[in-house]
């Protein structure tokens, strides 16, 4: 099933990007929108997977990772309380 076809699952509450991510010169929209709706990323273990799907029921953070077409990483985190979202580099984390 693509990440098109799905509807948001969570609130990203603020939405930040580091100045790592920023500089990678990537559209950011495309990852936010696979995060928003429930794709972790093809970088995810599936341990990692199965904790973001009990955070959707118990309000944990949610992590997601994405390899760009240049081959960077990126993270995107959404913190337990759905207030924030941030793209960042593995890095900066």
């Amino acid at each position: 099933m693509a990440y098109r076809m799905l509807r948001p699952r969570f609130p990203l509450g603020s939405i930040f990007a580091t100045p790592g991510a920023i500089a990678l010169g990537v559209d950011l929209a495309p990852y936010l929108r696979r995060h928003h709706c429930g794709d972790w990323g093809e970088e995810l273990c599936g341990e990692d997977r199965e904790a973001n799907e009990s955070a959707l029921r118990c309000g944990a953070r949610i992590l997601s990772c994405y390899r760009t077409p240049a081959g960077d990483r990126l993270y995107i985190i959404t913190e337990w309380d759905r207030s924030a979202t941030t793209v960042m580099l593995p890095s900066e984390y």
